[in-house]
């Protein structure tokens, strides 16, 4: 029988290192919010793959619909030999994208292949080169998206040079200390200094920041950015990879914000836990691209889209918008009720939620938040961190997680701050 020590032997000895784990441990099985590794030992997961299983676990309408696809068939490549479900969940996105008039889908594997995509059809339709991304913001792991990632560390040293042109402007909140007046400034500055914008394709943005730390857009700058890009001929992008699929309480962040982006992308909760990306926008945009200059060959698999149709179906029927903001609340309500110093800012929209650690002078405490995830995990509850300094813990719990299961973790959380 394998063990968790025995299993990181094996990984270690034909893993590269730059491939980091987060926990010493293999996951053997998982429902909704438990994992258990492969000695038996269970775990409260406020992690979620990163936000990808809003739906849960091996949700059983989700395992049902991909047992059926598969045993009709698992792949055919979408551009070669289509299939109804492509169009079905297609048509789905497009009536729910908060996107007026005309619209088109494209489906994808990844975010990142998402975000790549979302600059390509971009850079068809406007003629242009450039594009402005911002300070903190995540955007994947490919060269392009490294480019348009707002962090050096661990994501793009010695992986230069990065494609340009790409230039980032800051990201206003109050927690960092930037105003909305300096990020319009540091914008201009851009378009000052190092490019006109009559030269920038797009300008992309996550409504709420995922690994930049949970900041969130604010309605007010999302329509100066809309008035920009607008004035400019820029084509406006909100990545919502991670904070879209009802983690915010609406199905998509950017419908708090009411502006509306030219383009969108999503992935990660579209299909619970499956692969699959998605790029949606304006028709116009959308159809730039030459005949043949959009796909992929495992884009839109079959498998995925059967998940993703059901997702779609489990947030409607089990009313996982409305448990969404149930679950935000209760854990921000539980964590100013600590009352606690070490505690910062804490901020959400649903259940995407932070909460900077921090020391006794108000600064960031990276060390502080590495002891409660350590702590958290030798007590059976998985955490992770986020955030430009590396002291935000950011949860992602599944939105259908038992109340029961939801105040055990919380529980845990508590007796570690509080000792």
């Amino acid at each position: 029988m394998s063990t968790n020590q025995s299993l990181l032997e094996r990984r270690l000895a034909v893993l590269p290192k730059g491939l980091g784990v987060a926990f010493p441990i293999f996951a053997e099985r998982a429902k909704n919010a438990e994992l258990w590794d492969v000695e038996g030992q269970r775990y409260i997961d406020f992690i979620g793959g990163i936000s990808v299983l809003n739906t849960g676990h091996s949700h059983p309408k989700i395992t049902q619909r991909v047992h059926e696809q598969i045993d009709k068939f698992t792949h055919t490549a979408a551009q070669i030999v289509s299939y109804e479900s492509y169009v079905d969940l297609a048509e789905k996105l497009c009536e729910k994208a908060p996107i007026s008039g005309e619209k088109r889908a494209l489906f994808l594997t990844t975010g990142a292949e998402a975000v790549e995509n979302s600059i390509k059809i971009a850079r068809a339709k406007t003629g242009r080169p450039g594009v402005i991304s911002f300070v903190g913001g995540w955007h994947g792991r490919t060269l392009m998206c490294m480019s348009l990632t707002g962090k050096v560390l661990p994501y793009k040293k010695n992986f230069g040079p990065m494609p340009g042109p790409v230039f980032h402007a800051l990201f206003p909140a109050e927690e960092l200390n930037v105003t909305e007046a300096q990020a319009l400034h540091s914008l201009e500055m851009i378009f000052q200094a190092d490019i006109d914008p009559s030269e920038v394709a797009a300008m992309i943005i996550e409504p709420i920041q995922g690994e930049g730390g949970f900041h969130q857009v604010t309605p007010s700058f999302a329509k100066a950015l809309r008035e920009i890009c607008d004035e400019h001929g820029i084509v406006l992008i909100f990545d919502e990879v991670q904070c879209g699929f009802a983690r915010t309480g609406t199905l998509f962040a950017g419908e708090q914000l009411g502006v509306e982006p030219d383009l969108m992308t999503t992935a990660k909760s579209l299909a619970g836990g499956y692969p699959i990306s998605a790029v949606v926008g304006r028709a116009d945009i959308m159809d730039a691209p030459q005949v043949g200059g959009l796909g992929g060959t495992y884009s839109g698999s079959p498998i995925a889209i059967a998940a993703a149709l059901a997702v779609i179906e489990v947030i409607e029927e089990e009313n996982l918008l409305e448990r969404s903001v149930e679950v935000g609340d209760k854990i921000g309500n539980f964590l100013k009720d600590l009352n606690l110093d070490t505690i910062g800012n804490i901020r959400y929209k649903g259940a995407m939620l932070a909460f900077d650690l921090v020391d006794s002078e108000g600064k960031p405490d990276p060390k502080a938040t590495a002891n409660l995830k350590q702590k958290a995990f030798e007590q059976g509850l998985l955490l992770a961190s986020c955030g430009m300094y590396g002291n935000a813990i950011r949860i992602m719990v599944p939105l259908t997680v038992e109340d029961e299961v939801l105040q055990e973790g919380l529980d845990i959380i508590k007796s570690i701050l509080v000792a």
